[in-house]
């Protein structure tokens, strides 16, 4: 028995090292970024050392963090319309946490979305067929499980409005009038005329009280479209007509109470996304001339109340104008290039010697014989740190007296300094199109004024700011043929030293560079503006009088400095148009717009229609018309009578 507890210890041990291995291996997993593997480790070590509580808590706490970023992913993807990838995350959740109920409703809401589109299509394709009823059955379930729904509002909006326009479009008639006929009528009553018309195309022509019994009419036509002759007797007698049904059609007189009678209006709504309301207020006013129209600045709603062929125009103009802006990207490069060139050279001697009294500093006294008297003198010579003594000196007594030169005595100059500096700006600025975006890169310096009401009194001061640094100013306007038309201004600045007023303020001298311009680029092109050069050349020379000329020793007793600067400014600037203007339909850009009378109204000139291809008929021969007053009317018609007077109530 003592010989096995030995190995039932060396097992324990080796269990315990196995433990820690997977827990070390899941740690060193997790913090590499492998997650999920490092959690399948940590499992692992809990099954074999479930009471160890540290094991479990690290375990537990990073499998929750993990799942929040899964889920945050996961939602983030079936918001953005993305259901297959956010279906990936949640099941990614369920597999660490299997009753996670987050992730479940996010596997529902995936798969209805997924199946809300497949309905959405089928429905698109009803509508593209022309089956309103059908698509709008489809949508319904879609819009009862998510009312939010994006493309299932926007296909039941287009919907209910192609269902407006059906139920607003006016009865049509029978195509009987595109029959072709023949007439030849000279100052016949004009309802007899009508009355032809009607035998022939099977149309029913209601008069209405006002109409006048004794109007005639002339017309001579040949092969054309029963329609385009009742257009002509209307138009030539200001007569309008207004269709009941199929086959039936109401004459009345185009007089203004007439017209307001009979004629039928229709209201629009038109929420413009892009356009300025007061913008297409002025232009609905101006082309259609429409006087009741309404507008709301707060959700740019137009309403306007017109016949349903001015709403019809008002619907291509708006689609015309409301269209989205613009927009270009302009990526600036500023380059501001700096070069400095300084050399000063030689030996500068000292420009003033003086002879007086010194005081301060560090002295010593030496006797020597004065060589004009002949006595001893005491001669003090002065270190450095003293300074000249003010105040008048006694020539007659020479004590203290030296002869001194301000420190250093000689001073050679061997400097050379040589830099360049590039100073880079490179912002990127999205802009709208025909807006103007500002770029400051720099300081704000502040100025102080200083204000006093009179001597003595309390005195303000004000505080504002100057702008220094790069200011760049630009005003794309973007053309069809995606060109940008940039207006430019570049303003480059810099603080000089400060200047201190009588009054007590501060203000700064400003050195300056201006450049404005206006250029036309396209679309990715990189134009450079250079030229902004400030250079600088200074030279000087120190010399010690008559030595400092003299032809080769000179520059022994001369100093010289050139100082060279020179700075440049450059400016790179590339425009990319992000989004530019989708140009509508030919449709949409040129319309008929009915006559100055009748806003939309059809056209009264005959419009060319290629007959259509059928075999040649030979007409039967028919007897030449006897000259009388009756007028003559193709052979096919019987011979008609007057049509009676109308009763005096009719």
């Amino acid at each position: 028995m003592s010989r096995c507890l030995p190995a039932i210890a060396i097992a324990f041990v080796l269990a315990g090292c196995a433990v820690n291995g997977a827990f070390q291996q899941g740690r060193l997993l997790v913090e590499q970024g492998q997650v999920e593997e490092g959690l399948r480790q940590l499992e692992k070590a809990i099954k074999e050392e479930p009471d160890n509580p540290e094991i479990r808590a690290y375990y537990m706490r990073n499998r929750e963090a993990h799942i929040n970023q899964l889920l945050l992913l996961g939602d983030k993807q079936r918001l953005v319309g993305r259901p297959d990838d956010a279906e990936a995350f949640y099941k990614r959740v369920l597999a660490l946490d299997g009753e996670n109920q987050r992730a479940q409703a996010g596997l529902a809401a995936a798969e209805a979305e997924r199946r809300h589109r497949r309905i959405v299509a089928e429905a698109q394709k009803l509508y593209e067929a022309g089956n309103l009823d059908g698509a709008a059955a489809r949508l319904r379930p879609v819009l009862a499980e998510n009312p939010s729904y994006r493309e299932a509002k926007a296909l039941a909006r287009s919907i209910d409005e192609r269902r407006v326009r059906v139920v607003s479009v006016p009865p049509a008639l029978k195509s009987a009038l595109s029959k072709p006929v023949t007439l030849e009528f000279r100052e016949a009553p004009l309802r007899n005329v009508f009355d032809v018309l009607s035998r022939t195309a099977g149309i029913n022509f209601v008069f209405d009280r006002e109409v006048r019994p004794d109007l005639r009419a002339t017309l001579f036509v040949r092969d054309t479209r029963i329609e385009d002759v009742v257009r002509f007797l209307l138009v030539t007698n200001q007569l309008q007509q207004k269709v009941f049904n199929e086959n039936t059609i109401l004459i009345y007189p185009n007089l203004p109470h007439k017209v307001r009678d009979y004629q039928e209006l229709a209201v629009k709504s038109f929420h413009l996304g892009n356009a300025d309301v007061k913008q297409t207020l002025n232009l609905i006013r101006t082309v259609l001339r429409t006087r009741d129209v309404f507008v709301d600045e707060r959700t740019n709603l137009l309403v306007m109340r017109d016949t349903p062929e001015a709403i019809r125009l008002a619907e291509k103009l708006i689609a015309a104008q409301d269209l989205v802006d613009p927009e270009v990207m302009l990526e600036v490069e500023v380059l501001e290039v700096s070069r400095n060139r300084l050399l000063e050279l030689g030996i500068r001697w000292p420009d003033q010697i003086g002879y007086g009294l010194l005081q301060g500093g560090t002295s010593s006294a030496n006797i020597v014989v004065d060589p004009i008297t002949g006595l001893p003198t005491t001669v003090t010579n002065t270190v450095a740190g003293a300074t000249v003594a003010s105040g008048v000196i006694d020539l007659r007594n020479r004590s203290g007296l030296t002869t001194f030169v301000l420190n250093p005595l000689l001073l050679l100059n061997l400097k050379a300094q040589d830099s360049d500096v590039n100073v880079l700006a490179n912002p990127r600025i999205r802009v709208k199109n025909r807006e103007k975006a500002r770029i400051h890169i720099g300081d704000r310096l502040p100025v102080v004024t200083t204000t006093a009401a009179a001597v003595g009194a309390f005195v303000s001061e004000s505080v504002t700011y100057l702008d220094v640094g790069l200011k760049l100013d630009v005003e794309p306007n973007v053309h069809p043929d995606d060109e940008v038309a940039i207006k430019i201004g570049l303003e480059v600045s810099s603080a000089g030293p400060a200047i201190t007023t009588r009054a007590g303020g501060t203000v700064f001298q400003v050195n300056t560079r201006n450049a404005a311009t206006t250029l036309r680029l396209k679309n990715g092109e990189t134009q450079v503006l250079a030229g902004l050069i400030q250079q600088e050349e200074r030279k000087a020379a120190s010399k010690v009088p008559g030595l400092g000329d003299l032809p080769i020793v000179g520059r022994l007793f001369s100093s010289q400095s050139d100082d060279s600067r020179r700075t440049e400014v450059v400016l790179l600037i590339t425009p990319y148009v992000v989004r530019n203007v989708e140009r509508p339909g030919a449709a949409v850009l040129e319309f008929a717009a009915g006559t100055e009378g009748a806003t939309g109204g059809p056209a009264i000139g005959i419009p060319i229609v290629s007959p259509p291809t059928v075999r040649p008929v030979v007409p039967a021969p028919r007897p030449a018309p006897k000259p009388s007053a009756t007028p003559s009317v193709p052979a096919p018609l019987k011979p008609f009578l007057p049509a009676p007077k109308p009763a005096p109530g009719r």
